[in-house]
């Protein structure tokens, strides 16, 4: 149904919340609504410019609309944005607007949302002054946590599904508006047929999003009540908290309360971002905006807390359940003498990202450092580039590792745990076989959706990947459905990047935890010279064992530079080798100055070059590049 790529273009179409869009990996849990979003019109406001306070009073609670927009990842959820931005006139129109609000770097570089924005926009509509603010939201599904937050501000969304740009010949929007029918019972005379990247139909959602999006339902007479669904550090300032008001008021020097951590603050500013931060005077209930009051810690601002005035505390909402990690992996400053610098930037970007788990961990080959938890392979990276990038931060980087479960015999260990089922996060506390009656592995129950031409490829694929098919279902003509329960550690690495080549970008994929099932696991260490490299050792399948070894040896011959003595890299399982590869020595042409004469001499310049290699090698340190972490993991392209 809502494969492919939109560059801008799409069916922009109202979703009754309640409904889990798994096929699109959408995530939509708030309250139902009779019908929902798709949007509004226009009017040009003179606020762009302002830097004075804004009275956010003028608008009542009944002309506010809070929506997001929602779709897979690369639809044009940006673009969308970037024009609704324009046509508001929230920012000037020109060619340079392009992610507007994706603000940070790695968002750029890599063309994808990571991070929910907000964005206040005003509106003149049949006479009225409306308030609509906008989350932009992530579309990868290693961002669903993102999504999730935002929607928790939000009584409705639009959702934009790939029609194949509606201004090019080869566009299909009357088969996607049957497939948005067929799977979501939603009619297609409600489906709006939009180019973001032209601009088409943009004001007709925009009408849409004032009709159907019901205000929020609060009452501004209520004791405050607000949110804290995100947050951002800013040096000079401290914690920026992003909130949305379920009840109350709040302003410059009210003294609030934060329901988790029990502690007061004053209150030094409030404001709305429009997309840049705009002060206003107050922020009353159904509004969305920022605070800042003084918060120096990155712990003191949890998301998921409420904030209530002093003396007049509340019933905390609900918050947010904890996002699951699906990935672990190590991280350790590069020089111990960066530890507390790392420490400090690791907590300032978790706070901006706190779907992420942090465990302390020691090595005894890399020091002290954390053990991470990740929702997903981008993720991590995302995360790793943040660092270096936002905080001049230099890292190594283990392999990623999903956690597996042991089912202990030993009655030392179960006395040494307390329990008799361990969960295991880091490859080198994987127990020996010897000491476990039954290893688990993690699993998931993975939706994909295709055009009909790619099925034998991809069933090819997830047979590779040992996968059981749990459902197969046509959605249309040319629209099948699979379903399969995938071990984890299977599709954690590359999985996506394999299926949108097999697909040729067209699949979309989908998953949810699926528990625990038994599994002949081993643990696999990679040696150099002998010498156990601990960052690379993983947990593998054992009938698969000889074939990632293999791989990883080759793929890490090719990361490794080249020495003056010969690097031996090995794979074992315990102390048995299964695969070697050897990075060739530098070598010097000792018999260049022979010219004839006898071979004695010839062998014993020889020799003493052998003898020197030998010595090297038993004193040479051999240096890993840090990107070589992850790039030995990922396989080959699919064939």
């Amino acid at each position: 149904m809502l494969s492919r790529v939109t560059k801008a273009v799409g069916v922009g179409v109202g979703v009754r919340l309640r409904r889990a869009c798994n096929a699109a990996a959408l995530l939509c849990s708030q309250p139902c609504m009779e019908k929902c979003p798709a949007a509004h019109v226009v009017f040009s406001r003179p606020y762009s410019s302002q830097k004075e306070k804004l009275d956010m009073s003028i608008f009542p609670v009944e002309n506010i609309r809070n929506f997001s927009i929602i779709a897979h990842v690369d639809h044009g959820k940006s673009t969308l944005a970037d024009r609704l931005l324009e046509i508001t006139g929230t920012i000037a129109k020109t060619d340079q607007n392009k992610q507007v609000l994706d603000k940070l770097q790695v968002e750029r570089e890599r063309g994808i949302t990571v991070k929910a924005q907000t964005a206040s926009l005003f509106y003149s509509y049949e006479g009225m002054n409306y308030l609509l603010n906008l989350i932009d939201t992530p579309g990868h599904v290693d961002f669903s946590y993102e999504v999730s937050r935002s929607l928790s501000a939000c009584q409705g969304v639009i959702l934009v599904v790939d029609a194949n740009e509606i201004d090019l010949k080869n566009a299909d929007p009357e088969r996607v508006e049957k497939q948005i029918e067929k799977l979501f019972d939603i009619s297609k005379d409600e489906c709006i047929r939009i180019s973001a990247k032209l601009g088409t139909n943009v004001e007709k959602v925009l009408q849409e999003v004032i009709e159907k999006v019901p205000p929020p339902s609060v009452n501004i007479s209520d004791p405050l009540k607000a949110l804290v669904f995100d947050s951002t550090f800013d040096h000079y300032r401290g914690v920026i908290a992003n909130i949305a008001l379920f009840g109350g008021e709040v302003q410059k020097g009210h003294k609030i309360v934060f329901a988790y951590t029990r502690k007061t603050y004053e209150v030094n500013e409030v404001g709305i971002l429009t997309p840049n931060e705009q002060p206003t005077h107050k922020l009353y209930a159904g509004q969305v905006g920022y605070l800042i009051a003084g918060m120096k810690e990155v712990t003191e601002a949890q998301i998921g807390d409420t904030l209530y005035l002093h003396k007049q505390p509340v019933e905390p909402l609900p918050g947010f359940k904890s996002a699951k990690p699906m990935v672990f992996a190590g991280m350790y400053p590069v020089d111990q003498s960066e530890y507390n610098n790392l420490k400090s930037a690791i907590e300032k970007l978790t706070l901006n990202d706190s779907s992420v788990t942090i465990h302390r961990d020691n090595n005894l080959a890399l020091g002290a450092g954390w053990r991470l938890g990740f929702l997903g392979l981008l993720h991590l990276e995302v995360f790793n580039q943040r660092l270096e990038q936002e905080y001049n931060a230099s890292v190594i980087l283990t392999a990623p590792t999903v956690p597996y479960k042991a089912v202990l015999s030993s009655a030392k260990l179960i006395k040494e745990y307390g329990k008799e089922e361990i969960t295991v996060i880091n490859p080198a506390e994987f127990p020996d076989k010897s000491s476990v009656s039954e290893y688990l592995e993690p699993t998931i129950l993975g939706t994909i959706i295709t055009p009909d031409d790619f099925i034998g490829k991809i069933i090819t694929l997830c047979q590779t990947r040992r996968a059981v098919q749990k459902d197969m279902m046509y959605i249309d003509e040319h629209r099948v459905m699979l379903k399969y329960i995938f071990p984890l550690n299977e599709i954690v690495v590359d999985f996506y990047d394999a299926l949108k080549s097999v697909s040729s970008g067209y699949a979309s994929f989908d998953y949810e935890d699926a528990g625990y099932q038994a599994a002949d696991l081993v643990k696999m260490d990679i040696l150099l010279n002998g010498n156990s490299v601990e960052e690379l050792g993983t947990v593998v399948h054992k009938d698969k064992a000889y074939a990632v070894g293999k791989a990883m040896c080759e793929r890490l011959k090719d990361a490794i530079p080249r020495q003056l003595f010969e690097i031996a890299i090995q794979a074992a399982l315990g102390s048995k080798v299964i695969a070697r590869e050897t990075v060739k020595a530098y070598r010097k042409n000792v018999l260049a100055k022979c010219y004839g004469g006898d071979i004695t001499r010839k062998m014993k310049l020889l020799k003493r070059q052998a003898e020197g290699k030998k010595k090297m090698r038993k004193i040479g340190n051999v240096e890993v590049p840090k990107d070589a972490f992850i790039s030995v993991l990922k396989r080959q392209s699919e064939k």
